[in-house]
């Protein structure tokens, strides 16, 4: 089913959009040594446009720089004062402090089983769950699953807690089509701990900037889905019951409270810092960076400026150097004959996102 609110690729690159390809040897090539003398006319009017839009690179003196990047504050937000806080915003707040509060009783409740549980389920949530799920398979599409299949790993990205599948793609496909723009639900232009995470307590933000949730009719249209949205809360409330019944306390305190947070704000630099620190292979337009101990940290999600160079593509990592344990993950998954349809960026999308040639 096609997106209502298509990726900034499908607008701009609607021939090239979804093409998938298998590359050749020679494509390749050029695929792995992104330093191309590729000029566009029309791309590179268009790119120039986005970047008087959203580039704000260091000027006056650095004046509002965020530290050690070139990437200048523009709009400040405040979500903490100012404004009404709604229900929904009060207990996003609560949990997430909740979290934070919980990992205070690390030191004294450390075991290697506790740890091993924490790592095992941040493997488990956070790979599988979100960057397999939530990020490759849900919000671009980047290959296809076998629905039970599709549905196990989904539920896994429950258990991160970082809302329910229909909700976090809808604001991640938001991101990418206003990416870096006044309508971008979270961008470092406006502060990086905006971008980071006090966008999230503000719930009714990307409404305003967005219209409403109009661009996820593929999962509402899954029964699966819509209960998971319905009963979301209920089922890391199950995990945690489950994980004190088998540990005690410490199971709770490091399969809950440091692995979430852990999975917390490892998702969260790929908003904030993969916008602000890292480097730009690509001609995107926007301020996405490929960092690469993000890239480590976050299963492959860190080569950002990858992503949003072509962002229906299963592989992020795409020089041989850059790790990307989610697209292992899928390509084992392909060669086992299980994940179909897996989308790599074609060669003519490849000379289309390469910067001009200053030559």
């Amino acid at each position: 089913m096609a997106l209502t609110a298509p990726p900034l690729t499908a607008k701009f690159f609607p021939n090239l959009h979804h093409q998938h390809p298998k590359l050749t040897q020679s494509h390749q090539q050029r695929l792995l040594h992104t330093k191309t003398t590729t000029t566009t006319t029309h791309d590179q009017q268009r790119r120039k446009h986005a970047l008087r839009i959203v580039n704000v690179a260091a000027k006056n003196g650095g004046n509002g720089r965020i530290l050690f990047s070139d990437v200048v504050v523009a709009r400040p937000r405040d979500v903490y004062t100012g404004r009404k806080w709604n229900a929904m915003d009060i207990a996003t707040a609560c949990v997430v402090v909740a979290m934070h509060l919980l990992c205070g009783f690390a030191p004294f409740t450390f075991s290697w089983r506790a740890l091993a549980v924490a790592v095992g389920l941040y493997v488990v949530t956070g790979l599988l769950g979100v960057t397999l799920s939530f990020h490759r398979n849900l919000s671009h599409k980047s290959f296809k699953l076998p629905k039970w299949l599709e549905y196990t790993f989904a539920y896994c990205g429950v258990q991160a807690l970082q809302g329910n599948p229909i909700d976090w793609v809808s604001t991640h496909r938001y991101h990418h089509q206003y990416c870096d723009s006044e309508r971008d639900p979270h961008s470092p232009i406006e502060g990086f701990w905006f971008s980071h995470m006090s966008w999230l307590f503000d719930t009714d933000n990307i409404t305003m900037r967005c219209g409403e949730q109009s661009n996820v009719g593929d999962l509402e249209n899954q029964p699966f889905y819509r209960f998971l949205r319905t009963t979301y809360i209920v089922h890391p409330i199950a995990l945690a019951l489950l994980l004190y019944v088998v540990g005690g306390l410490p199971f709770i305190v490091w399969g809950m409270g440091v692995r979430i947070v852990w999975v917390y704000h490892i998702t969260w630099l790929v908003n904030s810092a993969c916008h602000v620190w890292g480097q730009q292979a690509w001609d995107t337009g926007d301020l996405s960076r490929n960092n690469w101990w993000v890239g480590i940290l976050a299963f492959g999600e860190g080569w950002h400026n990858n992503h949003h160079a072509f962002e229906y593509s299963a592989r992020h990592g795409l020089e041989w150097w850059q790790i990307d344990m989610t697209w292992y993950t899928i390509r084992l998954l392909e060669i086992m004959g299980i994940a179909v349809d897996v989308k790599l960026p074609t060669s003519a999308h490849i000379q289309r996102m390469a910067f001009p040639s200053k030559t």
